[in-house]
């Protein structure tokens, strides 16, 4: 049984020429603390670096999102911008073809050192991509995620988090807001990210108990869990992190009951829903709109998280979200 918190996501503004350098080495950081060593990290360098320089040659400003992945040993950079799109995004995934004069060989270069790649552009909607780099060496992760946990601008503490655990038979996960922001928001989710981590197989309405015990001499936080199994999920939650089930029909939304973890915690009933096996679970706090939802069809979870982490993020406040997909083992 394994437990893992998210850390920061760092974001790169691309608003001025260095700003693929700003990239790269963030992304060379990542790559370190990730456990990669020499080639690795100098292919999340390039990638990063590319993905930035795309932004700046060919749009009017975007970000770049870098991140360790959640799960596996690897690390994330997204990518989000307004531009015009590419009308023929074939030819730019070919191997060699840039216009942007970076470290690298263009998108084809990106898919190429990527373990993960994805890309989608338009003129109404700008470019999204998202790229994974993993560790040949570990086996790579299962089943499809996306993720970021970004603090308000400004600040070098997040108060929301999320963490991941593989429990027998399932997988489980939570997303806290301490209350407010900066250091005392990011202690009190914290500190239910540690009742989570020590016991994450507990059932779901147990931990909310716990976590209201650790959290009384906290500002408090709002918190929510899901446990999905084989065709079927386990949703509770307290306070305002917002949650749906996205699949090929409507979405279905995972409400939460309203209080504060850690100062007023309501009886809070756990939801059974059916899952296809198409289906995607999304939670995100607050600082996260909730205008982002296409019903009808189930997203790319990596695209996903670059599209709410660059469109529907309040900057202003923290925020978080994690996107798993539906666990098809039977």
């Amino acid at each position: 049984m394994t437990a893992t918190t998210a850390g920061l996501t760092r974001q790169i503004r691309v608003d001025h020429p260095s700003a693929g350098y700003a990239a790269a080495r963030v992304a060379r950081e990542a790559a370190h603390e990730a456990g990669f060593a020499g080639v690795l990290a100098d292919r999340a360098a390039v990638v990063a670096a590319e993905l930035a320089g795309n932004i700046d040659k060919h749009t009017g400003g975007g970000s770049v999102f870098v991140q360790r992945s959640l799960i596996g040993r690897g690390v994330d950079v997204l990518a989000a911008d307004d531009g015009p799109g590419m009308t023929d995004l074939d030819h730019w995934l070919l191997d060699g073809n840039t216009t942007t004069a970076t470290m690298g060989t263009g998108l084809g270069a990106v898919k190429r050192m990527a373990a993960e790649f994805r890309i989608t552009s338009s003129p109404a909607a700008g470019t999204l991509a998202a790229a994974r780099l993993l560790d040949p060496a570990v086996p790579p992760p299962r089943r499809a995620i996306g993720h970021f946990r970004l603090p308000r601008d400004g600040e070098e503490y997040c108060g929301d988090a999320v963490a991941l655990a593989d429990v027998t038979g399932s997988r489980t996960a939570v997303v806290a807001d301490g209350l407010g922001h900066g250091p005392d928001a990011a202690e009190a989710a914290d500190a239910a990210l540690r009742v989570f981590t020590e016991n994450p197989d507990r059932p779901l309405s147990h931990q909310l108990t716990n976590m209201h015990r650790a959290l009384r001499t906290t500002r408090g936080a709002a918190v929510a869990l899901v446990r999905i199994a084989p065709r079927r999920l386990e949703f509770c939650g307290v306070g305002n992190v917002s949650g749906a089930s996205l699949g090929d029909g409507p979405s279905r939304l995972l409400l939460s009951t309203p209080g504060v973890v850690g100062f007023t915690l309501p009886s809070a009933p756990v939801r059974h829903l059916t899952l296809a096996d198409e289906d995607v679970v999304v939670l995100h706090t607050d600082g996260v709109g909730t205008g982002w939802r296409v019903p009808g069809r189930a997203p790319d979870l990596l695209l996903l998280a670059a599209d709410l982490a660059h469109r529907h993020r309040n900057a202003r406040d923290d925020a978080a979200m994690l996107a798993l997909s539906a666990d098809r083992s039977a």
